[in-house]
């Protein structure tokens, strides 16, 4: 059996993963990633966090023949890059952020060797002696008295 963490080294445990948690989150702000449509025609940057940080197109997007077909074209083109960097932003959220989502649920905290995740207790957590356990079961037929 292992031996028990005293609540010091728990506390400096979750402040450490705070910590990491902090760093983790603000490297996603600092980072950019670009989601391109139009073979490059359309760019659309957003940091990790998924805010729009810039969009550009370029001129060779815009035919002045057709200004109707050239704006619902541009539209469409701008759309499908924010897509796409919106879809950088969450994978590259996952990679950043996963380690502490599995931590939540039990996987073990990131960079703290030993330490459980979560709230993933072995036989999990009997609050029936305090009146917290399942809820009462209603009862579906109520006019059996009548």
């Amino acid at each position: 059996m292992e031996p028990q963490m005293d609540m010091q080294q728990l506390f400096a445990a979750a402040q450490q993963m705070q910590e990491q948690l902090m760093n983790a989150q603000q490297a996603l702000a600092d980072t950019e990633v670009t989601g391109t449509a139009g073979g490059g025609l359309v760019k659309a940057t957003v940091n990790g966090q998924g805010e729009l940080m810039d969009l550009s197109i370029e001129a060779a997007a815009v035919d002045t023949d057709d200004a109707e077909e050239t704006a619902r074209t541009i539209a469409d083109l701008v759309l499908a890059a924010v897509r796409d960097a919106y879809r950088s932003a969450e994978d590259l959220q996952q990679q950043q952020m996963g380690p502490f989502a599995a931590a939540m649920q039990g996987g073990g905290l990131p960079g703290i060797p030993g330490m459980p995740g979560g709230l993933d207790l072995p036989g999990g957590l009997d609050l029936s002696g305090l009146g917290a356990g399942d809820p009462p079961v209603p009862d579906d037929d109520e006019d059996e008295d009548t």
